[in-house]
């Protein structure tokens, strides 16, 4: 039976989540979860490339998402910065067959073709982000610039729906996780920490049904809504803890509903 935080000091909730952390923050953690797919590969543009992708997905079953990820590389011969990069049209073409839930083959070339055009720019999709941080030094500004970048480049309008407007006040789940995977650095082994000009304090808690209930619960949030309002009051809680990395707390939420801890 889930427990509620309510009458939880500060100094209880801060150490929970130390040990939640703790717990879901190593390499153990890797083979269930999306972020086995960037994992797989060793060159900086087949992570970063990857791991976009993979992000791009998770959404539902989490052994499904994984999947359907790995299924994704194989489409792209296993070498998805080449393939970004130097891909034929027929070989494009090869992608139409592709689909995972919602996001079918059409959205998968729309987004081969705007990453293509995004490295054009700027080289790779890692100086695109720290290059708009460097910028901008927001990441709320840096997330409404890459949907507007990103959708640039020649596309058919359902691929939209596959990357989240924060000017709509949406959550963006998968890109705020996608940042934690890439700019996240610590001694675990889990998240990638490739991007050190953005500081880890910059960035923002992927907010999901989950993540929003247990952060509820543990008294971290109280909008009701999963929206981007609900992202910054969770993160402004979690920043409470740990300035200067709140995000190591995903874990933590992550963790604490099916933790033994708690029964």
């Amino acid at each position: 039976m889930e427990r509620s935080f309510c009458d939880m000091s500060h100094e209880e909730v801060y150490e929970l989540l130390e040990v939640l952390h703790d717990k879901y923050n190593n390499e153990e953690f890797i083979a269930a979860d999306p972020i086995s797919v960037p994992h797989s590969f060793t060159a900086e543009g087949d992570i970063e490339i990857s791991g976009f992708l993979a992000a791009t997905i998770a959404w539902g079953n989490r052994r499904m998402i994984v999947q359907s990820a790995h299924r994704m590389m194989r489409y792209m011969d296993n070498a998805p910065h080449d393939f970004v990069l130097n891909a034929s049209e027929e070989e494009l073409e090869r992608l139409s067959s592709y689909v995972h839930r919602t996001f079918n083959g059409q959205d998968l070339r729309d987004f081969v073709i705007a990453m293509r055009h995004i490295i054009a720019q700027w080289g790779s999709l890692g100086r695109y982000f720290e290059g708009r941080y460097e910028e901008l030094g927001d990441m709320r500004g840096v997330l409404a610039a890459f949907r507007r970048d990103f959708h640039s480049a020649p596309h058919d309008k359902h691929s939209e729906k596959h990357l989240s407007s924060i000017q709509r006040g949406a959550a963006c789940k998968r890109l705020c996780m996608y940042l934690r995977w890439m700019v996240r650095h610590d001694n675990r082994g889990v998240d990638f920490g490739l991007w050190r000009k953005i500081p880890m304090s910059a960035l923002y808690m992927p907010l999901d049904v989950h993540t929003g209930r247990m952060g509820r619960g543990m008294g971290l949030l109280g909008r009701k809504q999963d929206d981007w309002k609900a992202v910054e009051e969770l993160t402004s809680a979690l920043r409470g803890f740990n300035a200067e990395d709140p995000v190591r707390y995903d874990y933590s939420l992550f963790g604490v509903g099916i933790s033994r801890l708690l029964d």
